[in-house]
């Protein structure tokens, strides 16, 4: 049985991260899509809320499984055994870091290889970050999100 983490940060999770554990889950025989807890990024859910949205949007989904990681993600690779890690990549300029986190992932744990995807090019401009933004100022983030976050974000901006 061949094991994936997908991490990141998911605040919140988007159609872009959604297509992309769709995709890894027809590759993988187990896909754990892990949500960071410590992040030096400043999240608007707490982690137990990424959790439940993530929980809640991918539940369909039979060989996935929402976990909460602390540390390094090789860490959990380890841990866990999965041979890959899975990283969306939107657009070019996500490259350039998502190479160097490989590098640095692969010499951390050289039997774990980091894996590419890109989501439905309907998707890739799609960023939690543009996503919090335009729901901060009132904007309709339906097309963007599962209904359930759209929900979420009205509830954290009122």
């Amino acid at each position: 049985m061949i094991t994936a983490i997908y991490p990141g940060t998911f605040d919140p999770i988007t159609h872009g991260h959604s297509d992309i554990v769709t995709r890894a889950s027809k590759i993988f025989d187990k896909v754990l899509f892990a949500v960071a807890n410590s992040t030096s990024k400043q999240t608007l859910f707490d982690l137990e809320e990424r959790i439940s949205l993530a929980k809640g949007v991918l539940n369909s989904l039979q060989n996935v499984e929402v976990i909460s990681f602390d540390g390094l993600i090789t860490d959990l690779a380890r841990e866990q055994n999965a041979r890959a890690i899975i990283r969306g990549i939107r657009a070019v300029s996500d490259f350039d870091y998502e190479f160097q986190m490989a590098g640095m992932n692969r010499e951390l744990l050289p039997e774990t290889e980091t894996i590419f995807l890109s989501p439905a090019a309907n998707l890739s401009f799609i960023t939690s970050s543009l996503v919090r933004e335009i729901s901060a100022y009132g904007g309709d983030v339906s097309t963007f999100v599962h209904e359930s976050v759209v929900k979420a974000l009205k509830e954290k901006h009122s």
